[in-house]
């Protein structure tokens, strides 16, 4: 287990990318769709099997809660707000994020599901 602790968040929501600062001076961004389908949540995750997530090349985070010292809730503008973003789950989402990404992009060609929203939607964020 790791103990990395997040210093900062900062939410880039025309970019729709999250920048997360740790406290050994390490700074990533992850998309909002990356967080998305990657959610901690029982809902994605599953008990060992977790759903594969799909049509989340839009969705953005709506707001981001606190949990104690130790973690966030992202509220996604799809209405999923029941993963809890462990400061540990960041680090290791940021520091493995290519090889997740592409098991996902993997996944996703093999089930022949897709990025793409089902309902295009633009949204202009002031």
């Amino acid at each position: 287990m790791s103990s990395h602790k997040v210093t900062s968040l900062k939410l880039k929501r025309k970019s729709r990318l999250l920048e997360i600062a740790f406290d050994d001076g390490n700074e990533y961004q992850l998309t909002c769709e990356f967080l998305r389908v990657n959610s901690p949540s029982a809902e994605v995750q599953g008990h060992g099997n977790p759903t594969l997530v799909t049509h989340k090349r839009n969705v953005n985070i709506k707001a981001i809660e606190p949990v104690g010292n130790y973690a966030v809730k992202l509220i996604f503008d799809d209405g999923h707000d029941t993963g809890l973003f462990s400061w540990d789950i960041l680090y290791q989402f940021c520091v493995n994020r290519e090889a997740l990404w592409q098991q996902y992009l993997a996944r996703l060609r093999a089930e022949k599901g897709s990025r793409e929203p089902l309902i295009d939607m633009q949204i202009r964020y002031s």
